[in-house]
Parts: C-alpha cells; structure tokens; sequence
C-alpha cells in the first residue's frame, strides 16, 4: 500500500509542479506582451471651470471629452457655456454664451504639448441691435500637462486666436488652466 500511496504522492507533486511552472510562464508571458487597451481606458475627461464676480460677473464651464489615439496623439470634442454680466451706474449688460469646440494635441515630452481646436460660439453682439452672432474660432498655442495622480492632471495652456474679430469674446493671448482624468 505504501507504493501505490508513495505513486500517487509523487505524481501529484510533479503535476503541482507542473502547473505552477505553467502559471510562471503565463505570467512571465503577459510581462512581455502586456494586455491591449480598451477603448475606454483611452478616453479622458476634464475642462474649465470659472468664476469672477464684481462689476463684471462671469462664469464659464466647458468640460470636454477626449481620445488618446497615440502615446503623443489625442483628439476630442468639447462644449462651452458662458453667463456673462457687466453692471455699472450706466450701464446694464448681461449675455448667455454657449458653443462647442473640437481640438487635437501632440504630446511633445511627458509635460508640454501642442494644442490647436476649432471653436464655434454663439453670442449676443455687442452693438446696439439686440441679436445673436456666430463666431468661429481658430486656437492654437502649447501647452504643460502636470500629472497628480496615475489617470489625472492639471493642464495650462497659452493659446492665439488667428481668427480674432469683432465679436470675439476675449483677447489675445488666452491663457487657460483646467484638469483632465482618465476614465
């Protein structure tokens, strides 16, 4: 009885072994050619956020959502809104904004970034009609991106609007600060 019990005991120390060499290799295996990404895992999210009251009061939330398509390459799409009031003894203006943009941006090191979007706002003018205008954007500047956590960072950019007009509601050059997450 001891041979057949002696039998058994060793080939189930040679099939443990076995398996866990198997399990080794497995693993040693995902090492060197890690999982692919999911498509989520490649979006991102974030915007800007403002606020400022006094004579001018203003608030602006634009959040985005985007797409790394590369390591250095993303792209996305974004909405803008605006409220906007500017109160004085004589004079009394107050406007809702709202938009979107689309943007692309190449990831030059691990910090800085170029960006370039197209944006379309529309707004009340700035005349004495009371009417609505359209104004169409096009941003491009760089950027730093300075990560706080694995999936999140604070992003500033410094972009120039080389279709600034009349209607454009801010002035060259057009510094943004903001935050993106992974999601």
């Amino acid at each position: 009885m001891r041979s057949k019990s002696s039998i058994v005991l060793f080939f189930s120390v040679c099939f443990s072994f076995f398996i866990a060499r198997s399990f080794a290799q497995d693993s040693t295996m995902l090492r060197k050619h890690p999982p692919k990404e999911r498509f989520i895992d490649k979006l991102f999210t974030g915007g800007n956020l403002g606020v400022q009251f006094g004579t001018v009061t203003f608030v602006d939330v634009s959040p985005l959502l985007g797409y790394r398509i590369t390591d250095k390459i993303s792209a996305g799409i974004g909405a803008t809104y605006q409220y906007y009031h500017y109160k004085d003894k004589f004079y009394d203006f107050e406007t809702n904004v709202y938009g979107g943009r689309i943007f692309g941006r190449y990831l030059f090191t691990d910090y800085l970034f170029g960006h370039a979007e197209y944006e379309y706002l529309n707004l009340e003018a700035f005349d004495f009609n009371k009417r609505r205008v359209d104004v169409n954007s096009v941003l491009v500047g760089a950027g730093y991106i300075q990560r706080i956590a694995d999936r999140a960072a604070i992003v500033a950019m410094l972009l120039y609007n080389f279709t600034e007009s009349a209607y454009t509601p801010y002035t060259n050059p057009i510094f943004r600060i903001g935050v993106n997450i992974g999601l």
